[in-house]
């Protein structure tokens, strides 16, 4: 196997290159990657689409990667080492077996762009500083299972496209409505119900902005102002009637809508 991706190692010894990409390649260990311990220059790392099951502590030593990709491996857990990683900004391990992120993980000084599509993580299972990453430009959650998203959301001031999709949400909360930057939402596929009145705050219609909530129960109001446009739900959400209505909601504690995604036969959750 190693004979598959030496040379690529190689080359980006010698090249003094900052990149390597090893797609699709068979890999299990990135250790056996021949070489590897010596790319210390490296600044951008792909290996998507391989079968990778654990990701060593000693990545944290190339200092200089930026870019981390490791989208459709077998991945299980996390290094709690990522987060001292000083010039990380994008982490994509999208398609994996994650069912929680490592403790301190909040602590990754410049992450821009998170990407966990595809895992099982819930709202239990993210490190208690999770929301201290201030950076993120980009969150990618869909596809886990989470039920509720936690108000500390709102401490991501700087957060651009949040998507939450295919997930099994029953609520959003107000602190939404706190992520004045957002051009990007999606939370189609889920539970929902009702949106706080405080997401009226967003600026989520033109066509520079992405808002996409189908495939969820709506109550009959909601549904209604979505057959017409999203601009007609922002501006009902704004109003007095809305606000009544969902304060009316909310008091009632309607009992939540059931889970209709059957996630067992997810690949997330197929040991090997």
């Amino acid at each position: 196997m190693a004979s598959k991706f030496k040379k690529t190692a190689d080359d980006t010894k010698e090249a003094s290159n900052t990149e390597l990409d090893l797609v699709d390649k068979g890999i299990v260990n990135i250790l056996d990657i021949p070489g590897f311990l010596n790319l210390k220059n490296l600044s951008k790392l792909v290996l998507a689409h391989n079968k990778i099951a654990s990701v060593p502590a000693g990545i944290a030593n190339f200092l200089n990667l930026e870019i981390i990709v490791l989208f459709n491996n077998v991945i299980e857990e996390l290094p709690t080492t990522l987060s001292s990683m000083p010039k990380l900004k994008i982490l994509n391990v999208g398609m994996n077996r994650l069912s929680s992120l490592p403790r301190g993980f909040g602590a990754c000084p410049m992450l821009e762009v998170l990407d966990v599509t595809y895992n099982n993580l819930t709202e239990h299972t993210l490190p208690a500083n999770f929301f201290c990453l201030d950076t993120l430009r980009a969150l990618y959650m869909g596809d886990n299972d989470f039920e509720f998203l936690p108000p500390e959301i709102g401490r991501l001031k700087n957060l651009q496209i949040l998507v939450l999709r295919d997930n099994d949400l029953v609520a959003l909360p107000k602190e939404v409505g706190e992520l004045t930057r957002l051009r990007e939402l999606h939370i189609q596929g889920n539970r929902l119900t009702v949106l706080p009145p405080e997401m009226g705050n967003l600026d989520l219609v033109g066509t520079k902005q992405i808002f996409k909530a189908d495939g969820n129960p709506w109550v009959t109001p909601i549904a209604d102002q979505f057959q017409v446009g999203v601009s007609h739900v922002f501006d009902y959400i704004r109003s007095d009637t809305y606000k009544f209505l969902y304060g009316r909601h909310i008091a009632a504690s309607a009992t939540h809508p059931p889970k209709t995604n059957d996630k067992s036969k997810k690949i997330s959750r197929i040991k090997k």
